[in-house]
Order: structure tokens, then C-alpha cells, then sequence
């Protein structure tokens, strides 16, 4: 419902109704226009404005990364080019191992969990198992996390962080020292992260193990609660398990699961449990959470497209930006236009064609 303020015309006035219309009763190609609530309350875009104080406090946040995924999805490797990159563009970063058992680093390891714990340790002195060991690893760090506190402190101020975690998946969806390790850095130190969760791309090659990979990266995100961006790594080597079913923007988009179901069915063992992976499908389906962008860590440009989304989704793209909230949400609602590379490009680069036969 249009109603007059102060029953005055005003050339330069919106008149926005407050219904759930959002109707505006002026052109929006007016120049030098102010907004008016029906409520009385001016709200002219100038009071939309930055305060210095809060400018500061945006300067002061520390963005990164937290790499989880399966054992062999290639974090470690992500995390050595990832490092390279981003100080090829010119930040400095620093990579934190916070897996224990990873003894064999191929990148300059600015802090160390086994500084703190060893998980030969642990095994030896505990009879445990690899997995119980990086159990009780993390554990042993959530209780000592005022240690690895005061060793990011000096890292604040200008520094990148890469967290390189372990890949037992159990972590990361099952148990919560993982989870409380990451709530408390966030809280504490006002770190922005974003969990980069890698999966092999080889996986879409086997309908059934695609579904598993669905299904930990959705229990992943839900666990986890933080800006989430699932990658279907090693995508130069998508096709050397098998050939797929599907363009690659069927596992990348994950819309229709239900394609899925004749490939799953000339299996004789994914038949057998044919009805629990069409509820399985159908759970994912409805959360509608899951989709996958692409990465050929040693390809400069496949990397570039994915810091964009992460710097996107972690707000890092918001920290250099001075100005009023409208500049913000321009930048905000800006398209990341790179899904040709995301899917097209890719497939054509890394993915063989049906050879068509023209005698035919």
C-alpha cells in the first residue's frame, strides 16, 4: 500500500512499503536519492556509512583455510600449491600441520602438531590403533589449545593461514575435538576460515562410491558449520579409473541423483542395497547443499578460480573495501564468473569425447 509521508510529494523520496511486497513507488533511476521508511525513520545511505572503528576491526580479521578430506584426496599436495600461489599474489602464509601423522612435509611448515604430540607416541604408549591415535591426538590438542593459541598470535597481523588437518573422516563428521578445535581459534582469535573439503575426482568414475562421497561431504558440512567449499581434486586424472556416465556438470551440480539409479543397479553389489542408496540420494537431494567446483593444483588458472571462491565465501575479498554498505553488497552479490571453467573447460581439457563413426 503506497501511503504519503507527512502527506508531502517529494521528487527525491522512495516510499518503500514495509508489507512483503517491497514495492518501490518512485523510479529507481532517480540520481541522488535518499530512502524513507513508512515507519517515520529516515535511513539516508549515509548512515549506512563505515565508522573507522569498524573499518579497523575488518583490517584486523585473519582469514584461511581449513583442508580436510578422505586419506589420498591430495591436502597435503593442495596445501604445498595453495601456499605457492598465494604468495606468488602476494600474501604471506603460513601452513599449520595438524596432522600427526603426517611425517613426510613437502612444504615449509610454519607450525607443527608434533611439536605438541606425536602420534608414534601416542600408538606406542597407548596401544592404540592410527585411527584411536589421531583421536586421541586431536583430543590431546583441543585440551592444550592455549599451545597452539600462542603460536598463531604472531601470524595474526598479516598472515594467510593454511590448516592442514588429518584425513581420518571420522573427525569430521563423527567425533567433535575437530569441530571445537576450529570454534575455539575462530572465537578467540577472530579467524575467518573456509573448510576446503577435497575429494578425489576419480570417485565419480563409480556411481556407488560417488553417493559415499556425497554423503561424507554433506555430514562434513552440517558437522562443521562453517563457509564450506567442496572440490573434486585431481581432476586432471577424473577418467583414469573409467570412463563417466555423465557430462562432468552432472557430478559437479549434483540436481538429479536419480540418473544415478540404472548405473547403480548393474552392480550386483550396489543392487542389493538399491533402496537404501535411493533414500540416501533422496536426503541429499532435499538438503540441497552439495555441489562441487574443480582443481588441477599444478594448473595456475584452475587454482586462481577457486582462491575466488574462497576469498568470496571467507570475506576476504570485503577486507581492503572502504566505503558505504551499498559497496559492500555490490561485491556481495557480484556473479563469480567462472563456471565455464568450473565445467566446460574442463571437461574439454581432461575428459575424452565419444569418437562418433560418420560410416555409421
Amino acid at each position: 500500500m503506497a501511503v504519503q509521508a507527512n502527506q508531502e510529494l517529494e521528487s527525491d523520496v522512495w516510499y518503500v512499503d514495509t508489507g512483503c511486497s517491497n514495492h518501490m513507488c518512485r523510479s529507481p533511476f532517480h540520481s541522488f536519492i535518499h530512502s524513507r521508511l513508512l515507519v517515520s525513520v529516515n535511513l539516508s545511505l549515509e548512515k549506512y556509512r563505515i565508522s573507522n572503528n569498524k573499518k579497523t576491526k575488518l583490517t584486523r580479521m585473519v582469514f584461511g583455510q581449513v583442508v580436510i578430506g578422505p586419506p589420498g584426496a591430495g591436502k597435503t599436495t593442495y596445501c604445498n600449491g595453495m601456499s605457492q600461489f598465494l604468495q606468488l599474489i602476494g600474501r604471506k602464509v603460513a601452513v599449520i600441520n595438524l596432522d600427526p601423522a603426517n611425517d613426510s612435509l613437502p612444504y615449509e611448515c610454519t607450525i607443527n602438531i608434533e611439536d605438541l604430540i606425536k602420534l608414534s607416541d601416542v600408538m606406542s604408549e597407548h596401544s592404540l590403533g592410527p585411527n584411536g591415535g589421531l583421536v586421541y591426538c586431536m583430543d590431546y590438542l583441543e585440551k592444550n589449545i592455549d599451545w597452539l593459541e600462542s603460536k598463531l598470535k604472531p601470524l595474526l597481523k598479516d598472515h594467510y593461514l593454511l590448516f592442514d588437518f588429518p584425513g581420518q573422516v571420522e573427525l569430521f563428521f563423527l567425533h567433535s575435538n575437530a569441530k571445537k578445535v576450529i570454534d575455539k581459534l575462530v572465537k578467540k582469535l577472530n579467524l575467518r576460515l573456509t573448510a576446503v573439503h577435497l575429494v578425489d575426482a576419480h570417485l565419480c568414475s563409480d556411481p556407488g562410491k560417488y553417493v559415499s562421497a556425497l554423503i561424507l561431504s554433506l555430514s562434513t558440512m552440517l558437522h562443521l558449520e562453517l563457509p564450506h567449499i567442496n572440490v573434486l581434486s585431481k581432476i586432471d586424472l577424473i577418467e583414469s579409473y573409467g570412463k563417466l556416465a555423465f557430462n562432468l556438470e552432472f557430478y559437479t551440480d549434483v540436481e538429479d541423483l536419480s540418473y544415478l539409479q540404472y548405473h547403480l543397479d548393474q552392480d550386483p553389489h550396489s543392487a542389493k542395497y538399491r533402496k537404501l542408496t535411493k533414500e540416501l540420494c533422496e536426503v541429499i537431494e532435499n538438503y540441497g547443499l552439495v555441489n562441487f567446483t574443480t582443481l588441477d593444483i599444478q594448473e595456475k588458472e584452475s587454482v586462481g578460480n577457486l582462491v575466488k571462491l574462497i576469498d568470496k565465501s571467507n570475506g576476504y575479498i570485503f577486507a581492503g573495501i572502504e566505503g558505504s554498505v551499498v559497496e559492500f553488497s555490490k561485491v556481495a552479490a557480484a556473479p563469480v564468473d567462472w563456471d565455464y571453467y568450473r565445467t566446460a573447460a574442463v571437461q574439454e581439457k581432461y575428459m575424452k569425447d565419444d569418437e562418433i563413426d560418420f560410416d555409421d
